[in-house]
C-alpha cells in the first residue's frame, strides 16, 4: 500500500488540492482543524440527516463554535431517496435565507448521502465556497469522504448529476461505529472487503482473518481497516483524481451494483447493491480462468458473513443489462468493467461481450 502520512494523519494530495484526513476518536480537534484553515469567524452551515443529527450535531456544533462566529444547522431526511436536486435546492433556499456568503463554509455531517450532497451544494453555491467532511458511517470514512467526487441521483438513475469538488478536510472519528446502525455497518463492510479485491491481497486476508473481531466493532481493528482504506483511495485520487484512469478501478462492482441499486428505487443500501455487483463480477473473474471458483465463493462467503447480500430478487436480467447503458463509465455506448484478475490486482476493460455480462448478471438474480 501507498503511504502518504503526516504525522497521525494522511495527506491526499490532487492537481486541484492537498489537505489532511485527521483520525481520532472524538471531536475535541475539530476547532483545531478549522482553524488551521483560517476559517476564524466565518459561517458555517452544517448539513445533517435526521438519524445523524439528534446524535452528533450539538457536540459538533459546540466545537466548531469556537472557531465560526455563526453557525446554522439544515437537516434533511435521512435515506437514498432524498439524494436529489429537489433536496439540493433547499439547501439553497436554506443558504440564501440565512445570508451565506461565498466565504462561508458548508460542513458534511454523516453518511455518504450527506457528504455528497453537502458537497454538491458547495460546489455549486455561488459557483463554490469551502466544505469539510465529517463523516459518520463506515461506507463515508473509508471510501465516499475521500476523494472529492460529489453529486445527486437523477431519477433512477445514480450519481449522473455532480462535479469533482475535494473538500479542505476529512474529519474521522472512528467512535461514531458505536451509534451505527449494523445494517450500515454491514453496507461499509462492502467497500472495505472491495478494497482487499481491488487492491491488496495482504489487506483482504487481514479482514478475512480478523472477521469476529472487525464484527464485533474490536477499535484497533476498526482503526486498521478504516486507516488502510483511506490509504488506498489518498494514493488512486492522487494520480487520477478526475476518474479518467486509474480511479476506475474503485468502481469494482459498482457498474451493475449501480443498475440494482436504481432499479429497487435505492431501498437497497449503496453498500449492499456494491456487494450484489462485485457477486456478480465475479463470475467473469471465473469464466476467464483469473480466479478460481473456489476463491470466488470464499469472497462470496466473506461478503455474507458481514450480513451483505450477493443476489436479489425482482430484477429482470434485461431490464438490469439496460439499465447499465445510463453508468458514467459508458464510452461511446460500451460498457467498461473492472474484473479481478487475482485477489489484489484488476483490470479495466471494454472488452466484454453481452452474453459475458448477461451470464454475470443471471448469477445474482433470485427466482
Amino acid at each position: 500500500m501507498c503511504r502518504r502520512k503526516f504525522m497521525d494523519n494522511i495527506i491526499v494530495e490532487t492537481g486541484t488540492a492537498l489537505y489532511p484526513i485527521y483520525f481520532t476518536d472524538d471531536f475535541s480537534g475539530l476547532a483545531e482543524a478549522a482553524e488551521k484553515c483560517g476559517y476564524k469567524g466565518r459561517k458555517l452551515c452544517v448539513i445533517s440527516d435526521g438519524n445523524v443529527a439528534p446524535i452528533y450535531v450539538k457536540i459538533v456544533t459546540n466545537e466548531l463554535s469556537k472557531v465560526f462566529s455563526d453557525v446554522k444547522v439544515c437537516v434533511f431526511d435521512a435515506g437514498e431517496k432524498s439524494k436529489n436536486l429537489d433536496t439540493i435546492r433547499k439547501f439553497y433556499d436554506f443558504l440564501l435565507e440565512n445570508k451565506f456568503d461565498r466565504k462561508s463554509v458548508i460542513a458534511a455531517l454523516g453518511g455518504g448521502v450527506a457528504g455528497d450532497m453537502a458537497g454538491f451544494a458547495a460546489a455549486t453555491f455561488m459557483r463554490g465556497i469551502n466544505f469539510i467532511q465529517i463523516p459518520t458511517s463506515l461506507l463515508a470514512q473509508v471510501d465516499s469522504s475521500v476523494g472529492g467526487k460529489v453529486g445527486v441521483d437523477y431519477g433512477v438513475y445514480k450519481n449522473v448529476v455532480g462535479a469533482f469538488y475535494q473538500p479542505q478536510f476529512v474529519y474521522i472519528n472512528t467512535a461514531t461505529m458505536d451509534t451505527l446502525p449494523e445494517r450500515e455497518f454491514s453496507a461499509g463492510m462492502a467497500e472495505v472487503i472491495k478494497y482487499g479485491i481491488i487492491q491488496s491481497e495482504e489487506f483482504y486476508n487481514y479482514i478475512s482473518e480478523n472477521r469476529e473481531k472487525i464484527k464485533a466493532l474490536d477499535k484497533d481493528s476498526l482503526k486498521y481497516i478504516i486507516r488502510a482504506c483511506c490509504d488506498m483511495k489518498a494514493c488512486v485520487v492522487g494520480r487520477d483524481e478526475h476518474d479518467t484512469g486509474e480511479r476506475e478501478v474503485l468502481n469494482y462492482g459498482h457498474t451493475i451494483g449501480h443498475a440494482v441499486e436504481g432499479l429497487k428505487e435505492f431501498e437497497l443500501l449503496h453498500g449492499e447493491c456494491v456487494s450484489i455487483g462485485m457477486s456478480a463480477v465475479l463470475n467473469i473473474s471465473v469464466n476467464r480462468g483469473y480466479i478460481s471458483a473456489e476463491k470466488a465463493g470464499e469472497i462470496r462467503e466473506l461478503l455474507r458473513y458481514f450480513s451483505l447480500p450477493t443476489t436479489v430478487s425482482g430484477l429482470e436480467a434485461d431490464a438490469v443489462y439496460e439499465q447499465l447503458f445510463h453508468d458514467k463509465k459508458v464510452n461511446s455506448n460500451k460498457l467498461k468493467f473492472v474484473i479481478a484478475d487475482s485477489v489484489g490486482s484488476t483490470i479495466r476493460t471494454s472488452d466484454i461481450s453481452k452474453d459475458e455480462v448477461m451470464e454475470a448478471i443471471g448469477t445474482v438474480l433470485e427466482d
